[in-house]
């Protein structure tokens, strides 16, 4: 493996065989650091002061049930991976076979070409090309950015998503992302996660069952819970302007906020995280599972038009 220094950014590069994730690429401001993959654009790594405040995953493994993923053209499921568009229907491939669904977009196996590259951020790029089951090309975007913040602010990390219509019509779309939090190393059944979320929408086999309901609480004791629901109406509170999900032990905490463009959460507590069993995925999305068929939460670009939106850890 070769590390190259490019200022105080760190391009983590290997010669053949390339690991499934491609090339890292690495960030840091003061404490803060963070990792990024070819792969994907995924999130493999944020520490901070030497504490993980997202699992990760070796160099030479993929990523374990979706672990750091950016989820574009759509996040979760589509069912069967059918939907329509313009009035004709489109076939997706099914990436989840076994439930034959398509999920989590087009873009977790595709190589991004790295752009503005500086020691604490990196953007990565990728097109969604017109395929079978998705019409018009997408030129996207990942920006990931670190600060060690201030007196008032805690730092962390700052992901930008950036989508733009580069085909010559409409299309509708979704994003989100798969990080795993952890706060600061605590054993998941020992925190409690508190979600800016008021309805629950009900799912079977991962797919909407029903209509979203309200949600009383959205503080969730981990121990022993399996969860891997959708969560919805995420607002900011008052005199706030972003959405905030908390994950807390007795010792340490993490928030993950998010711009209001992101008014769904999934949540997902796998048993099975390599060198870590307990896990809990908070995943952002603009848009709840089955959207490209229900139409909730989707956006949709013009030819030409682009949009963008921002989420982030930190350490709480």
């Amino acid at each position: 493996m070769t590390v190259t220094a490019v200022g105080s950014l760190r391009r983590v590069s290997t010669h053949l065989p390339m690991p499934p994730t491609g090339e890292q690429f690495e960030i840091h401001s003061g404490d803060v650091r963070a990792g990024g993959t070819e792969v994907g654009a995924g999130l493999r790594a944020l520490t901070v002061d030497g504490s993980p405040y997202v699992e990760t995953f070796d160099v030479d493994a993929r990523p374990p049930r979706g672990a750091g993923a950016v989820l574009v053209p759509w996040p979760n499921r589509t069912a069967g991976g059918r939907w329509t568009w313009n009035g004709l229907p489109q076939q997706l491939a099914l990436s989840e076979p076994a439930a034959g669904n398509a999920i989590h977009g087009l873009l977790r196996h595709t190589l991004h070409r790295p752009g503005e590259r500086a020691p604490d951020a990196v953007t990565l790029h990728a097109v969604v090309a017109p395929q079978p089951g998705w019409p018009v090309p997408l030129d996207t975007s990942v920006r990931y950015s670190v600060s060690s913040g201030g007196a008032v602010d805690a730092g962390g990390l700052t992901v930008t998503h950036t989508v733009c219509n580069v085909g010559a019509e409409a299309v509708p779309f979704g994003v989100g992302a798969h990080p795993y939090l952890c706060a600061g190393g605590a054993a998941t059944d020992d925190c409690t996660l508190t979600l800016a979320a008021t309805t629950a929408l009900p799912l079977r086999d991962g797919l909407p069952a029903g209509q979203p309901t309200p949600l009383a609480d959205g503080v969730f004791p981990l121990r022993g819970a399996e969860l891997d629901h959708a969560f919805g109406g995420c607002v900011p509170a008052d005199g706030d302007d972003r959405v905030r999900h908390r994950l807390a032990s007795a010792d340490a905490a993490v928030e993950l906020w998010a711009d209001p463009d992101f008014g769904w959460v999934q949540v997902f507590t796998p048993d099975d995280h390599p060198g870590r069993g307990r896990a809990v995925a908070v995943e952002p999305m603009t848009c709840p599972p089955d959207a490209l068929n229900s139409g909730v939460g989707l956006r949709t670009l013009e030819p030409g038009q682009t949009w963008s939106a921002s989420w982030g850890i930190s350490p709480r």
